[in-house]
């Protein structure tokens, strides 16, 4: 339980914090938190709903098998390539984010070799993982823990408070709620790994919705802390927000401090995000919708080494090519589209296997379709056009009869 919660937390906590509260407050201006309060419920609907089919369903693969086992095979498929696409460009945003933070200079070679390293750890088997994702979950809720704490008691923060009610509209809130659920995705790591914690069926559902809890409270006090020092502007432009934030405060020391926080928040979602990826990869190539030589687990450290190796190659191409907040917005676009369709395989359950309040599912979808319509037209664009492609390459492998 302790593990999972934390490889869940790894891939949630740093993600937002570090990458998306920026783009998120340009988007919604002074009614961020109501942003981050929309993604919230999102995601509660989307964790609970995934808690109960990890349960009915505790094998690898998160949605690509729910889809498949509830809705039918092209939707699982859909949901699989939405997933892979998305999170594949969620590390190499990951990526890119250690190497701004870490060597500004140089930060797209740190993006490469952050990405080859982490993959190297994974491949040695998922409890090396879970130990070095304990520890880098403890440094990064140290590291904003120190923040909140400047950022509320300095003598800047005395009387202010963070302004509500002016700049935008409801597009623009629920704009920011779409980069925003960027860093709430995280808890679909622990569904993704059902044959790898034991008691699946006790396990996820207790740990799914522990992780999100746990991260929606530091969310909340980190964008509260931040508003408190800066403008929504001053936030939005800044380029490492929480190190504007401190010496905002007027705690310039802290600043070498969140700049390693950052570092370190960013290397434990891309270690998780991986991991998640290489399973997700692992069931779509047991039913040949990718090569199915990535199907092989290793003997020895029992896991998918090959699907590891080439998320792993795949990452470290695009971080050495790709835009940060492109690869946000892109990302949300394809997890929005996996947690619709895992909403969509929610509501076919019967009493007999717990279905969830009915509202719980359709709410989850519902609010998926929104958010991810209501991000940047680039991403919504290039999003659709990539699960377009993935749509056209099944329909041609179901004609030639290569389908499974």
């Amino acid at each position: 339980m302790f593990d999972a919660v934390t490889i869940g937390l790894g891939a949630m906590i740093g993600a937002g914090i570090f990458a998306a509260l920026a783009p998120a407050a340009a988007a919604a201006g002074s009614w961020l938190t109501a942003g981050l309060a929309v993604a919230a419920v999102v995601a509660y609907c989307n964790a609970t709903s995934s808690a109960r089919l990890a349960a009915r369903y505790p094998a690898s693969g998160g949605t690509y098998v729910y889809g498949r086992e509830r809705l039918g095979d092209f939707w699982g498929y859909l949901a699989g390539w939405a997933f892979v696409v998305g999170k594949t460009a969620s590390c190499a945003a990951m990526a890119l984010t250690v190497g701004a933070y870490a060597w500004p200079g140089q930060a797209h070679a740190v993006a490469v070799a952050a990405v080859v390293a982490l993959t190297a750890v994974n491949c040695f088997g998922v409890q090396k993982s879970a130990w070095l994702t304990r520890a880098i979950v403890a440094v990064v809720l140290a590291v904003l823990a120190a923040v909140v704490v400047a950022c509320l008691t300095g003598d800047t923060a005395e009387g202010m408070a963070p302004a509500f009610g002016t700049g935008v509209g409801a597009g623009g809130v629920l704009q920011a709620a779409g980069l925003l659920f960027f860093a709430f995705a995280g808890y679909a790591r622990i569904a993704t790994l059902g044959e790898e914690v034991r008691d699946p069926a006790r396990t996820i559902p207790r740990a799914i919705p522990l992780a999100l809890g746990i991260t929606l409270i530091v969310y909340a006090a980190v964008a509260f802390a931040a508003l408190s020092v800066l403008d929504t502007e001053r936030l939005a432009g800044a380029a490492a927000p929480l190190a504007e934030a401190v010496r905002a405060a007027g705690v310039p020391g802290l600043v070498p401090v969140v700049r390693v926080g950052a570092a370190v928040a960013a290397v434990g979602s891309l270690l998780a995000l991986i991991l998640g990826v290489s399973r997700t990869t692992l069931a779509m190539a047991r039913d040949r919708h990718l090569p199915h030589a990535l199907a092989a687990v290793h003997p020895c450290f029992k896991v998918p080494h090959r699907a590891e190796i080439a998320v792993g190659a795949v990452v470290a191409v695009a971080a050495a090519t790709v835009d940060v907040r492109g690869a946000i917005g892109f990302s949300s676009f394809g997890v929005l589209v996996y947690y619709a369709i895992a909403n969509a395989a929610a509501l076919t359950l019967s009493a007999a296997e717990r279905r969830p309040p009915r509202a719980v599912p359709v709410l989850g979808l519902a609010g998926c379709l929104l958010l991810a319509f209501a991000l940047p037209v680039s991403s919504v664009v290039s999003g659709a056009a990539v699960l377009a492609v993935g749509a056209a390459v099944y329909g041609v492998r179901r004609r030639t009869g290569k389908a499974a």
